[in-house]
């Protein structure tokens, strides 16, 4: 059997290229290309919802047909990767609220746990049902103990 196919062993750098390329789709794509517009807000904030869904089932499909990755780990892995989105978010938020009042307000601190624990509570849950149907139904997967 791949020992990769269960994504626990995987090495390092195949692991951290994983890391960049979806810090890269979550920042650059999403951070960078919707910002907030001056018009058709509501367009371009479903745009973003749309681009975000792509790139969280295409984490998932990456880490179950290209690195073999168990429904476990691949939940664990989304998730991670959503957490440190929403916590981009609200650092993000933290900044510009400063930049407007020139003071942090404690609710923003609160917001830097929260928002993470909020986003990545259901994107395992997703991410672990996504996977194991896609377990069951893909042929090349060992059968599970």
């Amino acid at each position: 059997m791949n020992h990769l196919y269960y994504g626990d062993t995987l090495d390092a750098p195949r692991r951290r290229a994983s890391f960049r390329a979806v810090l890269l789709l979550g920042v650059v794509v999403i951070g960078r290309f919707f910002p907030q517009p001056t018009d058709n807000l509501r367009a371009w904030r479903l745009a973003a919802w749309i681009v975000s869904g792509g790139v969280y089932a295409a984490h998932i499909w990456y880490e179950h047909f290209r690195l073999r990755s168990s429904p476990r780990m691949t939940a664990l892995r989304v998730a991670e990767a959503v957490a440190i989105g929403g916590f981009a978010l609200a650092v993000a938020g933290m900044i510009r609220s400063l930049s407007a009042t020139s003071a942090i307000r404690p609710a923003w601190l609160l917001a830097l746990v929260i928002w993470p624990a909020v986003t990545a509570v259901p994107a395992f849950l997703g991410a672990l049902v996504s996977a194991a149907i896609l377990r069951r139904y893909d042929s090349k997967a060992p059968a599970v103990p």
